[in-house]
């Protein structure tokens, strides 16, 4: 009787496993049975081809399923062009779906991603408009910060993993040397400036001694930290040492070799007009960025009327805190700008001091949110140096998202090249802006979103992203946290710089502004450093309208939370707003004010009917 219970539990458990197999097959292979499944077939497409997404998002390592880790993502033109096959067929297969069956978060998912799936397919035929390797994110730089900050060592397997990933970048870079040369059969080619920095800092990263290169230094202290035997730690350094010389040295001595060969073929043009169809790709570009039909002109125009309004707030400030103002804001800026007590000793020392001010700036706000906000992120946020070789081209900070499993936390990456480009007064904004209740509080959030499909998690809208992180700077000025009458000005003149952007973007790509004019308009108008003025202006000529996204975001975000408060009167609770905002991840901002203003007609609803109760 045993033996036959045990030969039927067996027999279950077979047919389940065909069962499920077969139901996983046909939904991998042909039309998924539910949206649902639909949603997660387009992630699984998407992603199972990228090694390197995998290890960001690591998951699959928590189950033991590592193939992924030996891999770098294959980066051909072949590769492009099948990504854009497969939108155009998944796009056709989510049209197939009755909208009478959905329900109102699957119709909100099915909008936004036919949103991502209508702009790739309108952004076909300039794919290859645009500098793989550059002075900001390119390939060469890409790399190393990939291995440092995605690649995690647990164990001995992931460290021979790591080994095998410095050799793979050689097939990696020669698969992006065919696109290379693809544009410039083109004449899709960068600006003489990009193709020096990008030349400087390579050279200088393969004569580097391989002891002190960051690939070298990540792992071994990867490997310390993971308890790794002390001999195979010799031996996979060893391995790891004779990789970058005989992999990783000759993949950067292949661009070093393609960028010299270019001769005089670069120019000093700097604006996207410049290439095939230019003005078209940068109108889409404006589009993708600020999800809205915004014209460049529009764009300029708001950014001079935002200028001018910014730099008179800051004036006042200015001439209140004993500063000669009667030169104007250029030269009262430059005041502030030349006083030494606003600045950290350029030192060890005084960076390391600048990375704890910056912690305890974000714990500080960390305990003081209650009143703005209900959802928190479970994830954690840490600070650190952005890795010396980059930071000289880098911009003066960026953050990086956890990992989804809770191994890696929120990364907020500060540039401490130029200790003048990090004055005391603007300190706190930034913090805010790149940490909390900025990047990290909006994306983390995302991130842990439940009852969503994967791909919401990770929606690329920049707009709504960096107008959120944005918007944030002003919300923990309203909450309090910056009463020094110089951190307000620090808030200030952090607005005014992503008002600049609307200016010099649309200068350098729609009215052909040469890079010199755009250096000199942002100098005037902001009062930053010219270190990081020079870096900026670089970023925005190989990013053609990323710049724009963050004050378009910023307005309409602050014009949806007027409207609301308009709307509702006593009823609003700016911490109601402020779920409703971070709750559906990020959107374009036209579904943005949809999810808004169906907040505002179900909060009256909701009164009128307790209005009607009480009556009766």
């Amino acid at each position: 009787m045993i033996k036959k219970i045990i030969i039927w539990l067996v027999s279950l458990i077979l047919l389940a496993i065909v069962l499920v197999s077969g139901f996983v097959w046909y939904n991998l292979n042909f039309r998924p049975v539910t949206l649902d499944l639909f949603f997660n077939r387009v992630l699984y497409e998407m992603v199972k081809d990228s090694p390197e997404t995998l290890s960001s998002l690591h998951v699959l390592e928590n189950i033991g399923i590592k193939g992924h880790q030996s891999k770098l993502d294959d980066a051909g033109p072949e590769q492009t062009n099948e990504m854009f096959d497969k939108v155009k067929h998944f796009r056709e297969m989510l049209l197939s779906y009755d909208k009478q069956d959905m329900t109102e978060d699957q119709l909100l998912s099915r909008e936004i991603l036919l949103y991502l799936m209508d702009f790739m397919v309108q952004m076909e035929p300039y794919r290859f408009h645009n500098y793989p390797v550059n002075q900001l994110f390119g390939a060469q730089s890409n790399f190393p910060s990939f291995m440092d900050a995605q690649h995690q060592v647990n164990e001995l397997e992931d460290a021979e993993d790591y080994v095998a990933r410095l050799h793979a970048v050689k097939t990696k870079f020669e698969q992006i040397g065919r696109g290379l040369t693809l544009r410039e059969q083109n004449d899709i080619i960068p600006p003489q400036f990009v193709i020096d920095r990008v030349l400087v800092e390579m050279k200088e990263f393969v004569a580097q001694p391989v002891e002190q290169n960051i690939l070298y230094t990540s792992l071994q202290e990867k490997m310390e930290k993971a308890d790794i035997e002390p001999a195979e730690q010799t031996r996979i350094l060893a391995d790891a040492k004779q990789a970058i010389i005989d992999s990783v040295h000759q993949a950067y001595d292949g661009f070093i070799q393609y960028f010299e060969s270019l001769g005089d073929k670069a120019d000093s043009r700097d604006g996207i007009w410049k290439l095939p169809d230019g003005d078209k790709a940068y109108k889409l570009a404006l589009k993708l960025f600020t999800t809205t039909d915004y014209s460049a002109e529009k764009i300029h125009q708001m950014g001079l009327s935002e200028v001018d309004r910014i730099q008179a707030d800051m004036l006042d400030i200015l001439a209140q805190q004993g500063f000669d103002t009667t030169d104007g804001f250029t030269a009262a800026m430059k005041q502030l700008a030349d006083d030494e007590r606003f600045y950290y000793p350029d030192t060890d020392a005084g960076r390391e001091q600048i990375l704890a001010d910056y912690q305890t700036i974000i714990d500080e706000i960390n305990t003081g949110l209650d009143d703005a906000f209900r959802v928190r992120p479970k994830a954690t946020v840490e600070v650190k140096r952005i890795p010396e070789f980059k930071e000289k081209t880098s911009p003066g900070a960026y953050y990086q998202q956890p990992a989804l499993d809770g191994s890696r936390p929120g990364i907020f990456y500060a540039n401490l090249y130029d200790i003048k480009a990090t004055p005391k007064y603007g300190m706190r904004t930034l913090a805010y802006h790149e940490a909390v209740p900025g990047h990290h509080f909006q994306i983390a959030i995302q991130q842990e979103l439940e009852d969503v499909p994967m791909f919401r998690k990770f929606a690329p809208f920049t707009a709504y992203v960096e107008g959120w992180a944005l918007y944030s700077e002003q919300v923990a000025w309203e909450l309090g946290f910056q009463q020094n009458p110089l951190d307000n000005l620090g808030r200030l003149q952090a607005e005014l710089f992503r008002a600049v952007r609307l200016v010099v973007d649309t200068g350098i790509h729609a009215k052909r502004w040469p890079r010199e004019q755009a250096i000199d308009y942002m100098l005037a108008n902001t009062g930053m450093a010219k270190s990081d003025v020079v870096s900026e202006i670089e970023r925005y000529i190989v990013m053609p309208g990323q710049a724009t996204a963050y004050k378009v975001g910023m307005l309409k975000i602050l014009e949806l939370r007027k409207k609301a408060k308009n709307a509702l009167g006593d009823r609003f609770d700016l911490r109601d707003f402020h779920d409703v905002v971070l709750k559906n991840g990020a959107v374009p901002l036209d579904i943005l004010e949809k999810i808004v203003n169906t907040y505002i007609t179900e909060t009256l609803a909701i009164d009128q009917a307790q209005t009607v109760e009480l009556a009766g």
